[in-house]
């Protein structure tokens, strides 16, 4: 399976910060945005990942990530001229993705919970369509919302409903089998010139072949897209790191602890950062993995 990050857009709600930068290059806590997406799709088993951004911004993260060797995995690089939806990730990144299936995820969205890269490797290796994630939120009213069956598969989709058949809201993380690439080239533009991903669920769905995974309790989901979620996510990050020791999305431990890189790799690797104490921790990793024996 293939991964794409979109990192795209303009940041509006975060003006005027993100005038100058682009929304996943602001911190959330310790690390820039952009690393949470991508550990996730570390976690599943994902070892190619295009990013997908602006003409403007794309040095930038080519700067930030190069060319994903350090890590023992590949990044690549798209422009997205102009937000023209989500969906265009696929017509975009077409080439990329190949014959693979391919995991999407935004580039603004945070997910933490036990198990999850469990359930992430699960997904991928029994992918039949189209995975969403859903998670329950108080106010399904503002969110793409799922309504399930008991076996898991997706009944409906409703945009920001009246009255929600549900209250899981579809989270900016989507599984896809590599029949996406030919949905997404035969879509329509909707009323706003996009390419809606709502619209490639659904065409899923009408196949009856689209599950939504349930994000049990205990989970976080948080997306980052405004001042207040921004700065609550990275009060989040902070509160989990410190009592738990544990730093959330180290791309270097993800990459270490799936095998991507050895001991002595990573031990480099936070050397290079020394000087702050996410390098210092990196460095603990790997002597704890056995760095120097």
């Amino acid at each position: 399976m293939k991964g794409i990050v979109l990192a795209g857009g303009s940041g509006t709600r975060l003006h005027p910060i993100t005038q100058a930068i682009s929304k996943q290059l602001l911190p959330v806590y310790d690390k820039p945005m952009i690393y949470y997406p991508i550990s996730v799709l570390m976690l599943a088993g994902i070892r190619e990942i295009l990013i997908i951004s602006t003409p403007t911004d794309l040095p930038n993260f080519e700067r930030l990530l190069g060319d994903g060797s350090q890590l023992g995995i590949e990044f690549r690089y798209a422009e997205q001229a102009a937000p023209n939806g989500l969906a265009e990730a696929f017509v975009i990144g077409a080439d990329f993705i190949g014959d693979d299936d391919v995991a999407l995820i935004l580039g603004d969205n945070i997910f933490y919970g036990q198990g999850f890269s469990r359930t992430l490797q699960t997904e991928v290796a029994d992918l039949d369509g189209c995975v969403l994630f859903g998670y329950p939120v108080k106010d399904p009213q503002r969110y793409g919302v799922g309504e399930i069956a008991p076996d898991g598969r997706l009944l409906s989709i409703e945009e920001k409903p009246e009255t929600p058949k549900s209250n899981r809201a579809i989270t900016g993380l989507y599984l896809y089998d590599n029949q996406v690439v030919e949905i997404a080239r035969g879509l329509k533009p909707s009323a706003r010139g996009e390419l809606e991903i709502t619209d490639v669920n659904m065409t899923y769905l009408r196949q009856d072949r689209a599950r939504l995974v349930e994000l049990s309790r205990g989970f976080a989901w948080l997306d980052t897209g405004t001042h207040d979620s921004l700065l609550e996510a990275a009060e989040f990050v902070q509160v989990i790191e410190h009592r738990t020791g544990v730093r959330i999305a180290c791309l270097e431990e993800v990459a270490l602890r799936m095998g991507y890189i050895g001991p002595d790799e990573c031990y480099q690797l936070g050397a290079k950062l020394a000087k702050s104490g996410y390098g210092d921790y990196v460095m603990d990793v790997a002597r704890a993995a056995g760095a120097g024996d």
